[in-house]
């Protein structure tokens, strides 16, 4: 009782001297690392919103009202900024107002186009109301992250607790395994444990799981269960509750998939519909409309078509993600193996000596050569005026006089000039695919090979498990499995294990872990990694302790990759559909349609000119009345630069959105992809529009033809 008391009284004396609050921390260095942790993964926009927010409170101070307060600041925490409700409404009416009203006043002055003043208004006051849900979009995509990585979280927790019942050290273990965002969450759980905001783990994981509450119930049900075996003991009813709450995960995992599955096939139709058909079949009219308005240049039909429809069509596609509920995901490996970043760069060997390129050089260097390219019909009208080269009936630039002012030159008409406005989306194509393409390739294939090897780990762990079981050293265990599967991955694994071990003199850990020479440098797997840990931790109770350990982390991995399977054949339909779309699909149509484009504004163009001419000879009659009516069409060069860089956002956008439908928030998935789909998809687009735009402009230039000989 003495000792009780001496504790107490050093205890308070400690907390008046240092002004901190005694508390009993969880062992581990690196959950006290969070912030530092937490500003090395956050991406460099996240702080600097923060920074905006926070300036923006001290410039503007703001009153919020408290229910809504409540509710952002849930959003806020989820999302780990560093901002107050208030910093975000001052922020959401100062950029805003200074870009509308920047906007207005450069409209006004500069171009004296009303046109853009009201777009920029329109924008204005659209960014105005989006600022002030931001918070609530970044928590939902932080959610959607972290959905992904559930079901491996309590795989881990589960997995730790079956050999040591210690929810702190369990939860460890997972914030080690997990990528962000979710390790930044089991991180924050810990460290407000140790920053004494709450006296206890379960204080502190109770707190967090109140947020999921809403979203994801079935995570908060596994944590529950999880918590419960803590406190019974008997141990066949603890592991029984261990392994009911992976259970409760995985079915209602599936359960919620199937559901979504079910009712994404009208979103996706109406997404494909109002950002795919009518847009670009809209085109075929807006040449009529055009000729027959004044005042409709090709960059008001930018200003819809490039900027406020794929906002719309990708505000519409994360509604969409936003309702994917916990699934499967993969993560990009470089981030978290650091020794694997270098290979997100062009490696090449000279003389011995390795060298990198950063794939933003070559991105760049395409670029400007294609969109150099892309204008040189422009360049060469301001250079030479007068210039014009004629190949047959079609003309490289194809200037005219303007209907309404004959002193200004309008254009380019030409079939060349035509083609090579191609050259806008096909540079936009060919830079941002090649840069992902080469940015993800390298670091794409150790990853396959990493997965190549989970699929038929669960198996392998079985066969080290059961020779474990018989009473076999791990060091022996290792060598038999090997030997048993010589020509698998899983084999190579095992065999590089037992070669580390009898060659070199390593122990288990570091045959393992070795930084420069442990098996796990070649295959980078945290699912792997875990089960090894699993292993060296087990081992140390007794090879039959190991060996029920490995059996049981076996047939989790077994159960999980089932329920992946069955999500991915869930999402087949959908997920074909959409790869239609974007392969073949919208590159098609866009192509048809824009040589339909063309051959109307050649028509259109060479009819009005002849009515023009007719008319000015009968002044007065029905014809010189119906000269009025024809303007200056857009010329296809424009027509097409609009819809040809339209086809690339919405490949982008497609690309995306089935990506996070499939496998979630995989970023590294969806930089391979977005390197094979806009680079094909586009040039697909081009090279339909060149086939097209040419036979319809030969068939038009015969229809002009014979309409002239007819009037004369």
């Amino acid at each position: 009782m003495a000792d009780e008391d001496l504790i107490v009284k050093y205890k308070v004396l400690l907390e008046k001297q240092l002004e901190v609050k005694a508390s009993a921390g969880s062992g581990q260095v690196f959950s006290r690392e969070y912030q530092v942790f937490r500003e090395e993964i956050l991406p460099p926009h996240m702080s600097a919103y923060e920074k905006i927010c926070n300036s923006c409170e001290k410039i503007l101070k703001l009153r919020v009202n408290p229910e809504a307060a409540q509710k952002m600041q849930l959003a806020i925490d989820s999302a780990h900024l560093q901002v107050t409700p208030a910093g975000v409404l001052a922020s959401s009416f100062i950029l805003p107002t200074t870009f509308l009203l920047v906007g207005v006043f450069v409209s006004m002055l500069f171009f004296n186009s009303t046109f853009f003043a009201l777009f920029s208004a329109f924008i204005g006051v659209s960014a105005l109301l989006i600022m002030q849900r931001l918070p609530f979009f970044i928590a939902n995509a932080w959610r959607m992250k972290s959905s992904n990585q559930m079901v491996l979280c309590i795989f881990y927790v589960v997995t730790y607790m079956r050999h040591t019942s210690n929810l702190e050290l369990a939860i460890e273990f997972a914030s080690e395994h997990l990528t962000p965002p979710l390790s930044l969450d089991l991180r924050k759980v810990i460290w407000d444990v140790e920053n004494s905001k709450f006296e206890s783990i379960k204080e502190s994981l109770e707190a967090y799981l109140n947020g999921w509450r809403q979203y994801n119930l079935e995570f908060v049900e596994s944590f529950h269960l999880i918590q419960s075996s803590l406190y019974e003991t008997s141990e066949d009813r603890r592991l029984s509750l261990l392994d009911k709450s992976l259970d409760v995960m995985l079915d209602e995992t599936f359960e919620k998939m199937l559901h979504y599955a079910q009712n994404l096939k009208g979103p996706i139709t109406m997404l494909h519909m109002l950002g795919v058909i009518l847009p670009i079949l809209g085109l075929v009219i807006l040449p009529l409309v055009v000729s027959f308005m004044e005042g409709i240049g090709w960059y008001h039909i930018a200003a819809g078509y490039n900027v406020i429809l794929p906002v719309v069509v990708y505000v519409m596609g994360r509604q969409v993600l936003s309702q994917r509920p916990t699934g499967y995901g993969d993560t990009d490996i470089a981030e978290t193996n650091p020794e694997l970043k270098k290979y997100r760069n062009i490696i090449f060997k000279i003389a011995g000596i390795e060298f990198t390129i950063h794939p933003g050089f070559i991105a760049v260097f395409m670029f400007a050569a294609l969109f150099i390219g892309a204008l040189s019909p422009l360049l060469i009208h301001i250079l030479s005026p007068g210039y014009e080269l004629q190949i047959g009936p079609f003309e490289l630039l194809g200037y005219k006089k303007s209907q309404l002012n004959e002193e200004v030159l309008i254009g380019p008409y030409g079939l060349g000039a035509s083609l090579l406005s191609l050259l806008f989306p096909a540079s936009l194509a060919l830079s941002v695919g090649l840069y992902f393409k080469l940015r993800s390739k390298n670091v794409m294939k150790i990853r396959d090979d990493a997965k190549k090897l989970e699929d038929e780990f669960s198996s392998a762990l079985f066969q080290l498990g059961n020779r474990l079981g018989d009473g076999l050293p791990a060091e022996i265990a290792f060598q038999k499995v090997a030997d048993v599967m010589e020509d698998t991955i899983s084999g190579k694994f095992f065999k590089l294990v037992a070669t580390n071990i009898s060659k070199l003199g390593m122990s288990v850990r570091d045959a393992l872990f070795n930084p420069k020479s442990g098996a796990l440098q070649a295959f980078p797997s945290a699912l792997i990694e875990s089960s090894m840990k699993v292993l060296i931790e087990s081992i140390k109770k007794g090879p039959l302790i190991a060996a029920q350990a490995l059996l049981n982390v076996a047939r989790y991995i077994k159960e999980i990759h089932k329920v992946n399977e069955r999500l991915k054949d869930l999402m087949a339909d959908i997920i074909s559909d959409m790869k239609s779309q974007i392969a073949f699909l919208t590159p098609a149509i866009a192509g048809i349609v824009i040589g339909i484009t063309s051959m109307i504004t050649y028509i259109l163009g060479n009819l009005s000119k002849q009515i023009s001419v007719m008319g000015a000879e009968q002044a007065g009659t029905q014809i010189g009345t119906l000269a009025n009516f024809f303007g200056d069409s857009i010329p296809t060069y424009y027509f097409q630069a609009v819809v040809g860089i339209y086809v690339f956002q919405i490949v982008y956008i497609l690309t995306v959105l089935s990506n996070g439908i499939e496998n979630g928030a995989d970023k590294l998935q969806e930089r391979y992809l977005l390197g094979i789909n806009v680079v094909r998809s586009t040039l697909l687009y081009c090279g339909i529009s060149a086939a097209v735009m040419i036979i319809f402009n030969i068939i038009a230039s015969r229809i002009v033809d014979v309409a002239s000989i007819a009037v004369s």
